[in-house]
């Protein structure tokens, strides 16, 4: 039978954690609720897992229908961005469900596929006036620079001649300040607007303020080429997912309050908007990584993300990753009980919340991981990232339990941490430096190296505790494992996560220094790099993936002085 001192410390963490776990997950507040629960227009890619464009994997017509019939009660209209590609059902579904269409023609480099794409966009408006209400002859074209603004020009001429329907072209607010003669040329002015992706991202409290800021620069530089044509918001939408940029912070909730916020100022100026997107995109993560695979109102899985009213619950599921935290925790107490039974309360309560810790690390990066994976690779990955963090756990367990009891380090126990952690810090160096030289795209692995991080934090209060007392020792890495491993190469794995840490501040600046809007806003490097560094520094899970970082150097700094080097 356990004894007394066990019952209490595991009643204590157990009401620490539920106490936390629930505060910290209550529904929030994310604004006004969507008038009837209904939206103008959505963004529509039929894409599920296993299909993608760039595979020429089409979607089937059963997959339209069912999500169609799924988005019929969600949105008034549909924009699509291709007329072939296995869509050429969708206007027919769309009538089926009720739904009206801003079809699209996609362009790109190719002549003949664009004369494809431009001939399936005419006989689809044609045939199908009822439904398809406006066409839009390519996307963001401009922005990938796919073709000149003159060829552009070209196809735009050649479907408004062939159709009835009101025609214009969509790409991101600043190419159409860029190029005004496009202004003249469509029906209506179709500008994205997506305040995430701008060159100095602006914060969820303040996209909508700056959604009526570009509406009303755009509408002034219609004014002086043909007024009063209209304008729609052709995509405007928030990440529920994937890394943050400065003041852009991706979430749930966010992307909750940003779709609440933008239809309340698109109904305060009366234009028309098209949010992005229905369905979360599995195969954009390619592409752009978790981030672009999640700006649907429904999961891949054709889940909603969140409610179009009411409170919103950042991790819906937060229950179960409680519950299963829990279990996880359980069984590694059974198994150290008895080990720890004569130590101390304050050493018990030590272990045991390392023990908690690690179990809500493990699950959470389990649950991000499986949802942010949508290929076999990605699976494994996730599965192998999950593995190695439970392994390298119950090592540190091990260690944690023989440092409280007092127990003298084991020489394979000391190996195994070390090969553990010197594979960890591969990664993470591999990480780091891709972040650096190209991180646009790519998420902060902070879930990834949260076990490893407070393994470090973990033994260090161990053996602080052990030897009341903090010295070089507590911190040496070669005195956390209990080995006699040390070497002046530990040195260098020091050196290289301090130098990638710099890297990576100087690359996230880089990054923002290198933007044409942001050049244009802040000229010269004495002015744009205190604005860039302030973004960089902003970023919560770039200060995360730093913290992470300099804990994992933090031992390798340290020479043990109760041991020569190796």
């Amino acid at each position: 039978m356990p004894s007394i001192r066990v019952l209490l410390c595991l009643i204590f963490i157990f009401l620490v954690h539920g106490s936390f776990a629930w505060l910290n997950n209550q529904p929030q507040d994310a604004g006004t609720d969507v008038p009837s629960g209904k939206l103008m227009s959505l963004s529509f890619a039929p894409f599920r897992e296993g299909f993608s464009p760039l595979e020429e994997k089409f979607p089937l017509p059963e997959h339209i229908d069912e999500d169609l019939r799924l988005l019929a009660d969600k949105t008034e209209s549909i924009r699509t961005y291709s007329s072939l590609g296995g869509q050429q059902p969708t206007p027919g579904l769309a009538r089926k469900h009720g739904l009206k269409m801003i079809q699209g023609a996609w362009l790109g480099y190719g002549y003949k596929d664009n004369s494809n794409e431009v001939n399936a966009l005419i006989k689809s408006a044609n045939e199908n006036p009822d439904v398809v209400k406006r066409v839009i002859v390519g996307n963001e074209v401009l922005l990938r620079g796919d073709m000149d603004v003159d060829r552009l020009i070209g196809y735009i001429r050649e479907v408004k001649k062939a159709v009835k329907q009101p025609v214009s072209y969509a790409d991101v607010w600043s190419m159409y300040m860029k190029y005004p003669k496009l202004i003249n040329e469509v029906d209506f002015i179709t500008i994205h607007i997506l305040p995430y992706w701008e060159d100095e991202p602006i914060s969820v409290e303040n996209a909508s303020q700056h959604l009526e800021k570009i509406v009303k620069q755009v509408e002034d530089e219609a004014r002086g080429v043909a007024p009063g044509k209209p304008i729609l918001i052709g995509e405007s939408g928030w990440p529920s997912a994937g890394r943050q940029r400065g003041m852009a912070i991706p979430g749930v909730v966010n992307e909750a309050k940003f779709i609440r916020g933008m239809i309340q100022v698109a109904n305060r100026h009366g234009f028309d908007y098209n949010i992005v997107e229905a369905f979360n995109q599995p195969w954009k993560s390619e592409l752009e990584g978790v981030v672009g695979a999640n700006w649907g109102l429904f999961s891949a899985d054709r889940e909603p993300v969140f409610p179009l009213t009411g409170p919103v619950n950042e991790t819906p599921n937060w229950l179960i990753r409680f519950a299963v935290a829990t279990l996880i925790w359980l069984l590694a107490i059974v198994k150290y009980a008895k080990k720890l039974e004569q130590v101390s309360l304050i050493r018990m309560l030590a272990f045991f919340t390392l023990a908690q810790v690690f179990s809500v690390c493990l699950v959470t990066l389990a649950d991000f991981l499986w949802y942010t994976s949508y290929s076999t690779w990605q699976r494994l990955y996730a599965i192998a990232l999950v593995i190695a963090n439970t392994i390298l756990g119950a090592l540190l367990l091990e260690r944690g339990s023989d440092i409280l009891i007092d127990k003298s380090g084991c020489i394979k126990l000391a190996n195994s941490l070390r090969a553990g952690y010197l594979i960890f810090i591969l990664l993470a160096l591999y990480k780091t430096y891709g972040l650096a030289m190209n991180g646009r795209y790519l998420s902060f692995p902070i879930e990834q190296f949260t076990v490893p991080a407070f393994g470090v934090i973990g033994l260090i209060a161990c053996l602080w505790l052990s030897e009341r007392k903090f010295n070089g020792r507590v911190l040496a890495f070669d005195s956390l494992i209990g080995g006699s491993l040390q070497s002046r190469r530990d040195r260098f794995f020091a050196y290289l996560l301090s130098f990638g840490a710099i890297a990576l501040i100087l690359g996230e600046a880089k990054a923002f220094l290198d933007g044409r809007d942001f050049i244009q806003a802040h000229p010269g490097l004495s002015e744009g790099l205190p604005v860039a560094l302030s973004y960089t520094l902003y970023n919560q899970q770039l200060l995360g993936w730093l913290a992470c970082l300099l804990i994992l150097s933090l031992p390798f700094w340290t020479n043990n002085p109760s041991k020569q080097d190796a």
